[in-house]
C-alpha cells in the first residue's frame, strides 16, 4: 500500500464533529406541558426491564407489551408516557400509523422523586377518565405494587401487593409475577445499598 493509500484511509476513520439530535422528553396533561428532568435510575429501569420480561413471556399470546419511552396519545389534550403499556389484541386497532391513540387496557408507572406525584395523582385522573381498564403504581422505595382496576367508571384499589406477594390481575389472567423475584433483581443496583 503507498503512502497516499495509507493517508487516505487514515482520514477515513478519523471522527468528524457533528451534532446530534436528541429528542426532548414530555408529557401533556389537561394541556400543561411535563418535561422530563433527567433519565431513569438503574433500579427504575431494572422493574421496567423485569416486569416487561414477566409480562410478555406469559401473556405474549394475548396482547403487546411496550415500554418507554412510547406516547399514549388519549387526546390532544393527553399525551403520557407510561413507563409499560399492555394492549390486549381485540384493542390493537389503538395503534394507527405507528402510535398508539386510544386507551391500552393496561398502564403500569414506577414512582420516582421527580415524577411520584404526578403519577399518583394527575395521571390517575386521566387514566380513570378515559377508561384504562387496570393501572399498576410501583413504588421501588417500599417495593410495592399497588393495583387499580376500573370498576363502574371509578378506579378502585383491588390490591396493594408486597414483595412477598405473587401478583395477578383480574382483567389480565395470563399475569403471575413473583414479586420477591422482581424485586430483588431491580433492587441489586439500588442506591441506597451502595452508600
Amino acid at each position: 500500500m503507498s503512502e497516499e493509500e495509507k493517508d487516505k484511509r487514515k482520514e477515513a476513520v478519523k471522527e468528524q464533529q457533528a451534532n446530534y439530535w436528541i429528542e426532548e422528553r414530555y408529557e401533556i396533561i389537561e394541556g400543561v406541558r411535563y418535561d422530563f428532568l433527567s433519565s431513569p435510575r438503574v433500579t427504575h429501569q431494572m422493574l421496567v426491564t423485569e416486569l416487561y420480561a414477566s409480562i410478555r413471556s406469559t401473556c405474549h399470546a394475548n396482547g403487546i407489551v411496550l415500554v418507554a419511552p412510547m406516547d399514549v396519545h388519549f387526546d390532544e389534550n393527553n399525551i403520557v408516557q407510561p413507563d409499560l403499556i399492555f394492549i390486549a389484541n381485540e384493542n390493537l386497532h389503538i395503534i394507527k400509523d405507528g402510535w398508539v391513540k386510544g386507551v391500552p387496557d393496561l398502564l403500569v408507572e414506577i414512582l420516582s422523586p421527580s415524577t411520584g406525584s404526578k403519577d399518583k395523582v394527575r395521571k390517575k385522573i386521566i387514566y380513570e377518565r378515559f377508561g384504562v381498564k387496570e393501572y399498576w403504581i410501583v413504588d421501588p422505595l417500599y417495593s410495592t405494587i399497588d393495583q387499580l382496576v376500573l370498576v363502574d367508571g371509578k378506579y378502585r384499589l383491588e390490591a396493594s401487593y408486597g414483595d412477598e406477594d405473587t401478583f395477578t390481575s383480574p382483567n389480565l389472567t395470563c399475569i403471575s409475577i413473583d414479586l420477591r423475584q422482581l424485586f430483588q433483581e431491580a433492587m441489586r443496583f439500588n442506591e441506597h445499598t451502595a452508600e
